[in-house]
């Protein structure tokens, strides 16, 4: 089975050429995220992911997690790899320097996430939610509870977890029942049962910092009553050290269909005198302050689609250039040859190689102007990319894990029968992407949250401005001299203008009737995440086209990036226009299924 590779050249072309990573580095705080330190990051990131992380991917995915005299138990190899993670300081890559943090750009971080997703999902949930566990306590804890938890948590000598859903509640999280009475000193006591709860117990550090949602004693109903509590696995005394277990259980690991490595825990919170938690803001306000973990684990796992699909294409590649059957067609010498050779297999591999190099593309710019979202000296470009991320994110987490997902399974036909075999690993890819479209609000939750809050509210506004910079683009392909270029933008600026009109129905749909709106929201994710995603490699072959010389000793890169943007916008920017479609006449046959009693 191959190892990971992690794709570092496409990884800097997307840096310097598309997210503007010298911009990035001239943001307040980011001087040291120079080229230099920016590359040998990324280096011995990628080593450390496919010599480190890699090679127990496949080993973890057979043994799995287990519980062993009540206590889950990681597979072998699995406590070395995150000890030397977490002395590698890449726990706090990209946390603040004040905090002991490394403080390198948000671009950066995601550039390094998705090579540790490509090299093992399963490894890479564990510090994605610790991150997200320090962002929310940095952001809205105490000074005391930041100085209880936060050093152990950004030195990765301790884990945390994101502690949502319950039994009866599923996404919605309005329904959350765990209880969390007040004990007088200033902590409170938590009961209840928690579910799907990614990492909630396992041996590979002492401690766990748990973020629950709970409802304090006489909080009101629905949403607006629940609270933000952080629960620490073992006590933490205000010195920081460890005491006494607390009242908290892990009851079952989930039996699941991929990320076998990952403990996915039941837990039971105050089956004795109450779990001792701390409140994270103010009461009943848990699910704002959730929110903030809530959104970066929804580009995290983005990431994740990004990085299956990576490893996916990478195994995929391999066979198809080892594994010899069958004649070439068009040759008359009868010879066999690797099923490289063969016309649909080659598509197979342009298209999932052509859809990860814009996914990547895209979530590098989304990840630089979350940067400048947040510290960019003016507050009109501040405004502006926040705009943009807010847009895109719904994409992001949706559109990229779907096309993972799809191009995992593409990747177990490029295998054949051999796919279909365990021992291959094609299948593992699959089943570890299959989640990733359910974690984080499902992709119809996604793509509600698309059309009704950030295209309908505001009447259009944020997808018009993206629509205007995917024009200028447009205009620079079609006025270039060079056929793929001016192919790529006439197919862009089709899919542009279907893009417009969908956009345009939904917003004056949702005015009188927000259920047909929102019946169109799925196919319109599909077709914003392909025009998005086509701007970004009609950009790509701008800059390929632009360094293109005679004495660089990368031309072989620039000349593929430039077919494989070509392939993007005649393979998959052209179903812009069946998209389109299915928004504007497809919502009302959707609707009226249901009322005539067929979807029941």
């Amino acid at each position: 089975m191959n190892q990971y590779a992690p794709p570092i050249a496409d990884i800097h072309f997307v840096l310097r050429e598309l997210a503007g990573l010298d911009e990035i580095a001239a943001l307040p705080g980011f001087e040291d995220a120079t080229w230099d330190v920016t590359s040998a990051v990324l280096e011995e990131a990628g080593a450390f992911a496919s010599g480190v992380i890699s090679p127990i991917n496949r080993s973890g995915d057979i043994e799995g997690a287990r519980i062993e005299n009540g206590c889950p138990r990681m597979p072998l190899g699995w406590r070395d790899a995150y000890a030397q993670f977490a002395r590698g300081g890449w726990n706090g890559l990209s946390v603040r320097k004040a905090l002991g943090g490394q403080n390198l750009p948000r671009l950066v971080a995601a550039a390094v996430d998705e090579m540790w997703n490509g090299a093992s999902v399963a490894f890479a949930l564990l510090p994605m939610l610790t991150r997200g566990v320090i962002d929310v306590l940095d952001q809205v804890g105490s000074a005391a509870l930041k100085a209880r938890f936060l050093p152990r948590l950004v030195s990765g000598e301790w884990t945390g977890t994101m502690v949502l859903t319950e039994p009866q509640a599923g996404s919605d999280l309005s329904a959350v029942r765990t209880c969390a009475r007040p004990a007088g000193d200033g902590t409170y006591r938590l009961s209840g049962t928690k579910i799907f709860i990614t990492y909630g117990d396992h041996d590979l550090c002492e401690n766990i910092v748990h973020l629950v949602l709970a409802r304090v004693e006489g909080a009101p109903a629905g949403a607006k009553g629940i609270s933000l509590f952080a629960v620490p696995k073992r006590h933490v005394n205000e010195a920081g050290a460890l005491g006494e277990y607390n009242d908290v259980r892990c009851v079952s690991l989930e039996r699941k269909l991929g990320l076998h490595a990952t403990p996915t825990c039941v837990l039971a919170f105050g089956d004795q005198a109450g779990a001792v938690g701390y409140l994270v803001g103010d009461e009943n306000h848990g699910l704002e302050n959730m929110f903030i973990i809530m959104n970066a684990a929804r580009f995290a796992v983005g990431l994740e689609g990004v990085g299956l699909a990576e490893r996916a294409y990478q195994s995929a590649r391999a066979y198809a250039s080892e594994r010899v059957q069958g004649a070439e067609s068009g040759s008359s010498s009868g010879a066999k040859v690797a099923i490289v050779r063969h016309p649909d297999v080659r598509r197979m591999l342009m298209s999932m190689k052509s859809r990860i190099e814009a996914m990547r593309a895209l979530a590098l710019v989304v990840a630089a102007s979350m940067d400048k979202a947040e510290w960019h000296g003016d507050q009109g470009e501040r405004a502006a990319n926040r705009a943009f991320v807010e847009l895109m994110m719904p994409v992001a987490k949706g559109w990229f894990t779907e096309n993972g997902l799809d191009i995992a399974s593409m990747g177990i036909q490029v295998h054949g029968g051999t796919g279909f075999i365990e021992e291959t690993g094609a299948a593992q890819y699959l089943r570890d992407a299959r989640i990733t479209t359910i974690y984080e609000g499902t992709t119809g939750i996604q793509a509600m949250d698309l059309v009704g809050r950030k295209i309908c509210r505001d009447g259009g506004t944020a997808i018009r401005a993206v629509i205007r910079s995917m024009r200028d683009v447009q205009v620079d392909l079609e006025l270039d001299e060079h056929g793929d270029l001016r192919a790529i933008g006439r197919q862009l600026g089709q899919a542009i203008g279907e893009l417009s009109n969908a956009a345009n129905f939904l917003v004056e749909t949702y005015r009188y009737s927000t259920r047909l709106a929102l019946a169109g929201s799925g196919p319109f994710l599909d077709l914003l995440g392909t025009v998005a995603c086509g701007w970004q490699m009609g950009r790509a072959a701008l800059a390929a086209r632009r360094l293109l010389a005679p004495e660089r000793v990368d031309n072989a890169f620039l000349q593929n990036k430039i077919i494989t943007s070509r392939f993007y916008a005649d393979h998959i920017l052209s179903r812009a226009t069946a998209l389109s479609h299915v928004v504007v006449h497809g919502a009302e046959v959707t609707l009226a299924m249901d009322e005539a009693g067929f979807a029941g």
